[in-house]
């Protein structure tokens, strides 16, 4: 499961990011803005699929924006990501428009893989963003091989290696663990445990149930991360991205997160219960975040309601633009497959 009580209490007790930390204003107000962005783009996303303006595989990414938003401001320019296929809010996250991500969920042209992708496939290399991958795990040793792209070039850079609970299953997941901490690649492994995979919960699909505690075993410092709070996920993962900087290697961090909805726009989510669902929404990372605000009086709530209308308006003219754009030319289908331009396909 995510971040109970209890559980709270022992992430406190195990995690570096227990210490405290000042954050200035403008840190919290683009935590703000853009989790609030974030929320708003994929219920936006989730009523165009009922539309059928979106169709395919569609998996959202509501009540883990503290996930991307903390890890993000924590890390620097030329940092390396890489996520599955819950990858809407990485991009824009990282400053991709999301008006092509949006274009891309309606399989426009304009989208930010040409249409090719959709809701699992996105991908921007100038923000640094590597995907967007369908195949569960599959991510896991690209991302240490970004890893060891940059040990190898002799810079400072790490990579982001995002995952779900339920990729912590595959073997590759064990093979790419083994081989970062032999070879301390600059890598940082995010599991965003929200519970239940696909599906089937933790606790029933697994006999560690204390995620973080997988990257032990092969010696890579790990710690859980209350990641329903933007500034733990930030502390967790500056001290980490400091750890590989100097040259010691990967750091596996368990980010104890909850999807609001269910692991796809298909799925019920029928195994968890309603009370469940509205215990994790008190602890829901916006609130905190805008809670804080108004604490620390960073800014008012005009102010914040300000920034709310400009968030949804923006995202209004996301879903314009997707609407106007143009299918991809059916002799699309066959570019980009392969590095090679002229590439002998077989067309009969």
């Amino acid at each position: 499961m995510a971040v109970s009580t209890k559980e709270k209490e022992k992430v406190k007790k195990t995690s570096p990011t227990a210490k405290k930390a000042a954050f200035s204003k403008q840190t919290y107000m683009w935590w703000y803005e853009m989790m609030y962005l974030l929320r708003r783009f994929e219920e936006k996303a989730g009523q165009q699929y009922g539309l059928q303006k979106i169709k395919g595989f569609c998996h959202l990414y509501i009540g883990q924006e503290a996930c991307v938003v903390g890890a993000v401001s924590a890390l620097k320019k030329g940092d390396k990501y890489i996520t599955a296929y819950r990858d809407h809010a990485h991009p824009i996250a990282l400053g991709t428009d999301p008006k092509y991500i949006m274009a891309e969920l309606f399989a426009k042209e304009t989208g930010v893989s040409k249409g090719k992708g959709g809701s699992m496939h996105m991908f921007d290399v100038a923000n640094h963003f590597y995907g967007g991958h369908g195949i569960v795990g599959g991510q896991i040793p690209l991302g240490a091989g970004l890893a060891f792209a940059e040990q190898y070039k002799g810079t400072d850079l790490v990579c982001a290696t995002f995952m779900g609970d339920g990729a912590t299953r595959q073997g590759a997941f064990h093979e790419t663990l083994n081989m970062a901490m032999t070879m301390k690649l600059p890598v940082l492994f995010i599991i965003e445990n929200n519970g239940y995979a696909m599906g089937t919960s933790v606790k029933r699909s697994s006999n560690v149930t204390e995620l973080y505690q997988l990257g032990e075993s092969y010696d890579i410092p790990s710690f859980p991360v209350d990641a329903m709070n933007v500034e733990a996920v930030h502390h967790a993962v500056a001290e980490a991205a400091e750890r590989a900087r100097s040259g010691n290697g990967p750091t596996l961090l368990e980010f104890r997160t909850y999807r609001y909805k269910g692991h796809s726009i298909s799925d019920p989510a029928k195994y968890r219960t309603k009370d469940e669902l509205e215990e994790y929404k008190q602890q829901d990372p916006i609130v905190q975040c805008m809670k804080t605000i108004l604490d620390k009086k960073l800014a008012t709530e005009d102010e914040l309601k300000e920034i709310e209308n400009q968030v949804k308006e923006q995202v209004e003219a996301c879903i314009k633009f997707a609407d106007e754009s143009a299918f991809p030319d059916p002799s699309e289908a066959t570019k980009d497959v392969y590095a090679q331009q002229d590439y002998p396909f077989i067309m009969e």
